[in-house]
C-alpha cells in the first residue's frame, strides 16, 4: 500500500468516526429525548411546552442543524490535515 493509499484509508476512517459520533448524538436527542425519555422531560418546561414535546418538534431539528455546522468545521480541519483542502 502506497503513502497516498495510507493517508486515504486514515482519511475515510476519521471522516465514518465522525459521522458514527454526529448521528449517534442526533438520534439520541430524536428518537431518545422525543421518544423514549419523553414522559420523564415532560416534567420540564421550555417556552410554556413540556420539554419532551419540544425535542420532538424542534429539538431535533435544531441539533441536526448545529450538528451539520460541526460536521463542516471537522471536515475542514481533517481536510487540512490530509492536505485535502483547497
Amino acid at each position: 500500500m502506497t503513502d497516498k493509499q495510507k493517508k486515504a484509508t486514515a482519511y475515510w476512517k476519521e471522516n465514518v468516526r465522525y459521522l458514527v459520533i454526529l448521528l449517534s448524538i442526533w438520534f439520541l436527542v430524536s428518537y431518545g429525548a422525543g421518544i423514549l425519555f419523553k414522559d420523564e422531560l415532560d416534567n420540564f418546561h421550555l417556552g410554556g411546552f413540556k420539554l419532551g414535546f419540544w425535542f420532538a418538534q424542534q429539538g431535533a431539528i435544531y441539533t441536526f442543524v448545529v450538528l451539520i455546522f460541526v460536521y463542516v468545521r471537522l471536515m475542514n480541519k481533517l481536510d487540512r490535515k490530509y492536505g485535502y483542502d483547497e
